[in-house]
């Protein structure tokens, strides 16, 4: 009987401030060197661009890097991976582990989902309903009601439907895969 891997996370890990480019070609460099590329996926510095006046009063395009001193890591933590990320030069560490060899706590979803749009990696669900649009259920305890459509997260890619029960209309939290549209 095999042990399943874990599934993969994303992981922060912590540099140098100034260093994460550096860091960042190193873990590509030893993931490749050390065949990890089906433990370690993704390498991310997220940064954006943002308009700075010069001191002649132009303005003028400068990449900033969001989280400066933290490199962001897709991986299947093993002992192997994390061996290679924790020892790779310029990492300090995980955030989330406590040193001494403990394994690092993955971000959750709804906190490294918005880092990833922002950066163009995760893009953002469409879905073309609006407020006050009946909606087909096709999943979950409410499978085939129709409802209306009362909010719409694109961020979470969620919507809510008010869906009729005992005569009333009932709130319920569906993600966008859960409707058909009317």
């Amino acid at each position: 009987m095999s042990k399943a891997l874990p599934e993969k996370r994303w992981y922060i890990v912590q540099t140098y401030s100034g260093l994460e480019n550096s860091v960042k070609i190193n873990l590509e460099r030893r993931i490749e060197s050390m065949q990890m590329e089906d433990l370690i996926f993704q390498v991310v510095i997220p940064e954006e661009i943002r308009m700075e006046k010069k001191a002649d009063g132009t303005m003028k395009e400068k990449l900033v890097k969001l989280y400066p001193g933290y490199v962001f890591i897709e991986l299947i933590v093993t002992d192997d991976s994390w061996f290679v990320v924790r020892n790779t030069p310029g990492v300090t560490g995980f955030l989330g582990s406590s040193g001494g060899g403990t394994k690092p706590i993955p971000l959750p979803p709804d906190e490294i989902n918005p880092i990833l749009k922002k950066v163009g990696i995760l893009q953002t669900p469409k879905i073309d309903v609006k407020v006050g649009q009946q909606v087909r259920v096709n999943n979950g305890p409410f499978k085939n009601q129709v409802g209306v459509v009362d909010a719409i997260d694109y961020e979470k890619a969620e919507l809510t439907v008010l869906v009729e029960m005992f005569g009333r209309a009932t709130p319920a939290e569906l993600s966008f895969d859960d409707i058909d549209p009317q």
